[in-house]
């Protein structure tokens, strides 16, 4: 089986708020799932995959606990580029991002976001490089974030991976569990391209060069600058 064909599992899109020796941080995921539903005599539980070499995973090991943030489509691509493509060992991820830290010290990510959930780990599993946990819902938002829109109030959609490659560009970063090596938009890449090498984006407009590209332009998914792009073939 070709690993492409695995796009075709649905994915959110959400940032996982943590703290650690460096303060409160943050970080992008696709792969967090409801495993039991809500009911009067327990809370629900979720799932979170992450890879045990990231920063997050390893704050989630020794505080067990950390936040979900629901991205949504109006949410910046520059957050999920501030958060998901930098490290956050020394500290200042969230600088430049709105959020909020709630009193057990994790963060809340406030950049349009849906919604938001506290959750204390209750059991993990360590598999193929990643670790697997699971969560129990300890708090949250009482309902969907929304904006006014033609004189109504609209809730917020939350954000798909799909939409994230196909209208966003963006890609996954290789510690990802859906990160494909030469793939981008499930189509293989052929022939010279620029790709930056801090998010691995592509810049394919076929009607402007990149070479024509002014020099202050920058990544529209981590904000690096022109000169961060590589050509390739």
């Amino acid at each position: 089986m070709k690993p492409i064909v695995l796009g075709n599992i649905t994915y959110g899109m959400y940032a996982i708020g943590v703290k650690g020796q460096q303060g409160p941080s943050a970080c992008i995921v696709n792969t967090v799932m409801q495993v039991t539903k809500t009911s009067p005599s327990a809370p629900p539980l979720v799932a979170l995959s992450m890879n045990t070499e990231n920063y997050s995973c390893q704050c989630i090991e020794e505080s067990g606990v950390f936040t979900i943030s629901v991205l949504s489509e109006q949410t910046p691509a520059t957050v999920i580029g501030a958060l998901g493509f930098t490290s956050g060992r020394h500290g200042g991820k969230l600088d430049n991002i709105r959020h909020k830290v709630l009193m057990e010290g994790v963060p809340v990510i406030k950049e349009n976001t849906c919604c938001w959930f506290l959750c204390q780990v209750k059991a993990k599993l360590a598999t193929g490089g990643q670790e697997l946990f699971v969560a129990e819902i300890i708090a949250g938002s009482d309902e969907t974030a929304g904006v006014e829109s033609a004189g109504k109030h609209e809730k917020l959609k939350p954000m798909t991976y799909q939409y994230y490659v196909e209208q966003l560009g963006g890609v996954s970063p290789q510690k990802a569990p859906t990160y494909l090596p030469n793939q981008l938009s499930g189509q293989r890449i052929t022939g010279e391209r620029f790709v930056c090498s801090v998010c691995g984006y592509e810049y394919k407009d076929p009607n402007f060069g990149f070479e024509e590209l002014p020099a202050d332009w920058s990544c529209p998914i981590c904000k690096m600058p022109k000169k961060a792009f590589v050509r390739k073939k």
